[in-house]
């Protein structure tokens, strides 16, 4: 169906320029997979070391040197509860620069659809259960993550601003939270579900009594394979247009207590559970609704089960190399 900017969503070419931002990340690897994987011929991508997308006048010239037609912005400073709460101003800072820098060159080189990509942490820490995409703005953030939140946020007005000003067919998706291979696996720094994997896997070669989890194991989340997110992606690019960002996520939750116990049997773990209450468990509850999505044709795939006995299989393959 044809919107307010003119555009009507079709298959993209698969031998235009596509550059995707962050494709070492957890996510831009695999929207890079995917994207190789269904032909995609000119993919362009660089390292944070080849290419600091913090430093506006490297980014333009990147942009006026490869003129991708398509843009995935996957790149980020992300982390868990710990690292949100111990580095507010790095993770505001960073991701403003990065999103304002990749956005305004991409306008300045003709860039035709653009994806920027968020987090369910945008949304307010008491939003109504599952969350719809208009709970955006409505309530009071997470304390522990509100820095990173903001940020997100300013990314996707800013593509709304896009829109309006210019007519572009440039969208955004927020997806829940994420796991696989690619994942960061530090115990400071990662997300609940790869910290779990190592702690557990770790306790399993070492055969300990106890683990022991922060928080109350109470808190429910909703977490999606990132194969998953990669190929809804690509729906959305193929079949998205609206200023509204799209939620991406399965549908359904599990508490962290129960996402501990799947992880513990992923793994062979046959010792104690237990939980440090001192510690923050953050929002109560993060379930997406998904309807917007579904309705748009796609839903996930991947189960939890069986991505969580993925992942760590990856990750003991990869433990030597991977981030810690």
């Amino acid at each position: 169906m044809t919107t307010s900017t003119g555009f009507q969503p079709r298959p993209l070419d698969r031998d235009a320029q596509f550059y995707v931002a962050g494709h070492r990340g957890l996510v831009g690897s695999a929207i890079w997979r995917k994207l190789q994987s269904e032909g995609f011929s000119r993919l362009v991508g660089q390292t944070s070391s080849e290419l600091d997308l913090k430093n506006r006048e490297d980014v333009f010239a990147y942009f006026a040197k490869t003129k991708p037609r398509y843009v995935v912005l996957a790149a980020a400073k992300v982390g868990g509860i710990l690292a949100n709460n111990s580095y507010p101003v790095d993770f505001l800072s960073d991701n403003l620069r990065i999103q304002v820098n990749v956005l305004d060159a991409a306008l300045e080189y003709g860039t035709e659809r653009l994806l920027f990509l968020g987090s369910s942490c945008i949304y307010p820490k008491f939003a109504d259960q599952p969350i719809r995409e208009d709970s955006l703005l409505t309530g009071h953030l997470e304390p522990t993550n509100d820095a990173y939140a903001i940020a997100k946020i300013a990314g996707i007005m800013h593509v709304q601003a896009m829109r309006r000003q210019y007519g572009l067919s440039w969208i955004s998706a927020m997806p829940t939270n994420l796991y696989g291979p690619g994942d960061n696996f530090s115990p400071t720094g990662s997300h609940v579900l790869p910290a779990l994997i190592r702690r557990y896997d770790e306790a399993a070669v070492s055969g300990a009594a106890t683990v022991t989890n922060w928080g109350s194991g109470t808190p429910r989340r909703e977490f999606l394979h990132v194969d998953d997110m990669a190929a809804a992606c690509l729906h959305l690019l193929e079949n998205y247009d609206g200023p509204e960002q799209v939620n991406v996520g399965t549908g359904e939750d599990v508490t962290i207590q129960e996402l501990a116990e799947i992880v513990a049997d992923a793994v062979g773990y046959r010792g104690d559970i237990q939980w440090d209450t001192s510690k923050p468990d953050g929002t109560p509850r993060k379930l997406l609704d998904v309807s917007k999505l579904s309705g748009s044709g796609w839903n996930a795939s991947i189960d939890l089960r069986s991505g969580i006995r993925s992942t760590v299989a990856w990750y003991r393959k990869n433990v030597g190399q991977i981030r810690h």
